[in-house]
């Protein structure tokens, strides 16, 4: 079907600025001291800033997948990474709804540039985004694509030293976390991406001015994702001792499920000196900065080719990353807000500036505000909501009528590990199905280092956010809920549980039946 515009709304130019596993606390508008994203921070200075969004999922290829369809994981059910794959789908089932389709079928030019990885066997041209195919976790610095554009400009090819990594289990070398990069900025694969997002943004710009299109264009930044590859500016930008380590670096795994431990053990903390894990935060941030500067580059040529007023634009990440936190690295089976909840800007022409607003939100609501910004109909974006009255501050903060809690779900990473979780203004409980459920009070312990689920003055807190979970899961018809139905308190059941109906019993709230 034809997506048609709403006639009585003019659609909106999208930007779409996007990094791969980038921690929120890396960013002045949500604290950092280091004073290293001033583009970002005047995004939000300009327009608005979400401090409780959340990505779906933690896991690149799911939450990606997510942000295309405005599903939830386990509905469009491509829920792991390809080079991790345990099993799962690859890529979205022929005839999935998508934004991006929905806006080039109402007249809009598409483009990515940069990360995709929201499939294996369908790129992103399959779906209709213009730009260079860059498949991957990382930046794939053999691309032609990539190598051309050095040798158009005299640049010299990438080459690395100074390589962090520590020790696996078995004795091996454990992953690359960082090296410093051999290359001038202007070399850099980030500088490359900014470089061709210009180029594309100059066609789109033609085509709006003259009346005939709109664009939605995304720039997707392959990182921060480890390992942290920048060149001596910004290996060497962040000193180190000026690096606060996180307070949860002091876990113990203590009444936590056994996996965190073993995923610590994965990564390596433990085998390198605590001064390794500064540099590897001051790096971070480092790469943070590139990143920062390349997408200054961009809204200047924005600005410049007068497309500011016009033009939402939205900053978010795929989800975000432990960098030492908790004594890991990159992501994974642990719910932790290092990883779960992330930076979230949006400026919409019109909306007010420098706003904070703290309902629930996330990446999979950029889905229907982005059908919503190009005047189309949301609700194929089935787990999806737009966030248009939030950014234009049409809804008073606790009047909005969104819920007041998140759900995020896992599936695993290496190997199938199902989670769910939710969370509250003041709590976090976690259900692992094969381990220890978590429950974190994060008033007391924003750090999450104790697990209070088996506390006895936390049975009214557990048993509440416990049925909570199970009432969104169901009403979802996210099937998790059956293994919550038969070993947790979750209230009356008010259906059969053995979806077989031939035994009463089991079900006294059918008529007829007793108990």
């Amino acid at each position: 079907m034809t997506a048609v515009p709403d006639a009585r709304r003019t659609p909106t130019n999208v930007l779409f600025l996007m990094t791969d596993q980038h921690r929120v606390d890396t960013l002045g508008a949500y604290g950092s001291p280091h004073g290293t994203t001033p583009v970002l921070d005047d995004l939000a200075r300009t327009g608005t800033r979400f401090d409780r969004w959340y990505t779906p999922t933690a896991i690149c290829t799911p939450a990606r997948a997510s942000l295309l369809t405005g599903q939830a994981p386990f509905r469009h059910r491509v829920l792991a990474n390809h080079e991790r794959n345990v099993g799962y789908l690859e890529d979205l089932d022929d005839g999935t709804f998508t934004f991006v389709e929905a806006l080039r079928s109402a007249g809009y030019n598409t483009g990515l540039v940069g990360k995709w990885h929201a499939g294996t066997e369908k790129n992103a041209a399959a779906f209709g985004f213009d730009g260079p195919d860059l498949p991957g976790w990382h930046n794939p610095v053999e691309h032609p694509d990539y190598l051309k554009y050095l040798a158009d400009h005299g640049l010299p090819p990438y080459e690395i030293s100074d390589r962090v990594r520590g020790t696996l289990p078995n004795g091996g070398p454990g992953n690359l976390l960082a090296a410093r990069l051999h290359q001038p900025v202007e070399a850099t694969f980030e500088h490359y991406l900014a470089t061709r997002t210009i180029e594309l943004l100059e066609r789109y710009a033609d085509d709006f001015r003259t009346g005939a299109r709109p664009f939605f264009l995304e720039l997707s930044f392959f990182g921060p994702h480890l390992p942290y590859i920048v060149p001596d500016e910004y290996f060497d930008l962040v000193d180190p001792a000026d690096v606060e380590l996180p307070r949860s670096i002091a876990e113990t795994f203590a009444g936590k499920p056994p996996v965190q431990a073993n995923y610590s053990a994965h990564w390596t903390f433990d085998t390198m000196p605590i001064e390794t894990t500064r540099k590897l935060i001051a790096v971070y941030q480092g790469y943070v900065a590139l990143i920062d500067r390349e997408i200054g580059r961009v809204m200047e040529a924005m600005e410049r080719l007068g497309l500011t007023d016009s033009t939402a634009v939205f900053f978010s990440s795929d989800h975000g990353e432990f960098t030492g936190s908790h004594r890991l690295h990159d992501k994974g089976p642990a719910m932790y807000e290092d990883i779960y909840r992330t930076a979230g800007l949006l400026r919409v022409p019109g909306g007010p500036a420098g706003q904070v607003r703290t309902e629930f939100v996330g990446l999979l609501d950029c889905t229907a505000t982005i059908l919503d910004l190009a005047g189309l109909d949301p609700d194929p974006a089935a787990d999806s909501r737009s966030l248009l009255p939030l950014a234009r501050g049409e809804a008073p903060d606790g009047r909005s009528g969104w819920a007041e809690d998140i759900v995020c779900e896992f599936h695993g990473h290496h190997f199938p590990y199902p989670q769910r979780m939710l969370r509250t203004d003041r709590h976090k409980l976690v259900v692992n199905p094969d381990s220890t459920n978590e429950l974190y009070d994060l008033v007391t312990d924003p750090d999450e280092l104790s697990n209070v689920y088996q506390h006895p003055e936390m049975a009214d807190v557990r048993h509440r956010m416990m049925r909570r979970l199970y009432e969104v899961l169901r009403q979802r018809g996210d099937n998790f809920y059956h293994w919550m139905t038969t070993m947790y308190d979750v209230g009356e059941v008010d259906h059969d549980p053995t979806q077989s109906g031939l035994d009463e019993t089991t079900y006294a709230g059918r008529t007829g039946a007793s108990a």
